[in-house]
């Protein structure tokens, strides 16, 4: 498999800058049995039946782009110099890893000034990153960083337009509860909570995990044999109880149905061993095509970027001939790409014996 066997040419007219407004409004392109129909996510309660179950990831995407200053001295005396923070993840420390322009002109041990409130000191660096430690911990950190801080958008919204306090709100499902995503689980963008309700009303049920997205799912392949890329790492977890929902729609005939790539991947990595057990820690799962699936029965996600691992990934689950299918339906329908574009809900063809 070749990297370019997932490239296709995506309109730029296509790529979504701004949600749906109300979110449930997104189109709903549905895949299933060689057909492809286009509905709307509000009506999700059409394609779904009691007994299923959604696996939702309740991770919390923090204001993680920071604009910051740091003293310096200069022929003219003392002057700030801008310095821009992308936050990436803690470390066990308690330091942050963070992308910061310009790097080489910060020093070790210098520090930077985001608000009254909100500072760090550069204690490190590595890999092209450096290491923050901020003067505030909890939820003191969080209130400061939800003041100073601006939503990380995909960088190709971020190149269009700025991230704005409408984002505070766009980008963020209504059930994020667990902080650390540097990126959204864009296909849960889709639902409210009155759409929640009307699934609970009709019988699906729905699991809760949690996966940090990192800014590496943004990372570009850049090897042309698809099986030497290195995934990036993220953490996630899979509770007990979790599990035995899980097991029990098994067994009593449901479709577990993730919502995102990203809840796809923690439970199919929780399911590593050949059955699905509890799991936290980091996952660095790499799904393409002839990967076996052991836990999900479908997949409700958004439109992928192209030469993506997530392209990978529905090509993995529902064949790369009627993935290419899928995609070309969904450009000539005019269906809107990527994290606040429209959504699909896949259902792969049952295995044959």
């Amino acid at each position: 498999m070749k990297l370019s066997d997932f490239d296709f040419d995506l309109p730029e007219a296509l790529i979504a800058t701004r949600p749906a407004v109300p979110r449930t409004s997104a189109r709903l392109l549905v895949a299933q049995a060689d057909q492809i129909t286009n509905s709307t996510v509000s009506d999700l309660t059409s394609w779904l039946r009691p007994g299923d179950r959604l696996v939702l990831n309740n991770t919390r995407v923090i204001p993680a782009r920071l604009s910051g200053t740091r003293a310096r001295q200069s022929a003219q005396g003392a002057t700030e110099a801008h310095i821009e923070v992308t936050l990436l993840e803690p470390r066990a420390d308690g330091a942050w890893s963070a992308l910061l322009k310009p790097l080489k002109k910060v020093k070790i041990g210098e520090k930077i000034r985001f608000s009254d409130a909100l500072t760090a000191v550069l204690e490190g660096t590595g890999d092209g990153q450096g290491y923050l430690r901020f003067n505030l911990l909890g939820d003191d950190f969080d209130a400061a960083l939800s003041k100073a801080g601006a939503m990380p958008l995909p960088p190709y919204i971020a190149a269009k337009r700025p991230a704005d306090a409408q984002d505070h709100t766009d980008y963020q499902t209504v059930f994020a509860k667990h902080s650390g995503a540097v990126a959204a689980p864009t296909a849960s963008l889709h639902f409210d909570e009155a759409l929640l309700q009307k699934l609970r009303d009709m019988g699906v049920t729905f699991s809760y995990v949690t996966l940090h997205v990192g800014a590496g799912t943004f990372l570009p392949v850049k090897v042309d044999d698809i099986l030497t890329h290195k995934m990036h790492a993220e953490w996630g977890c899979v509770e007990a109880a979790a599990v035995q929902e899980i097991e029990a729609t098994k067994a009593a005939g449901g479709r577990v149905i993730p919502v995102g790539t990203t809840a796809l991947r923690l439970i199919e990595t929780a399911a590593q061993s050949g059955r699905l057990r509890a799991f936290e820690g980091d996952t660095d799962i790499f799904i393409y095509p002839g990967f076996t699936f052991r836990v999900a029965n479908g997949l409700m996600t958004n439109f992928h970027l192209p030469k993506s691992t997530l392209m990978m990934l529905v090509s993995a689950l529902m064949g790369q001939d009627a993935i290419r299918n899928i995609y070309a339906h969904a450009i000539s329908d005019g269906y809107r790409f990527f994290s606040y574009g429209d959504s699909s809900l896949l259902f792969p063809k049952p295995p044959t014996d």
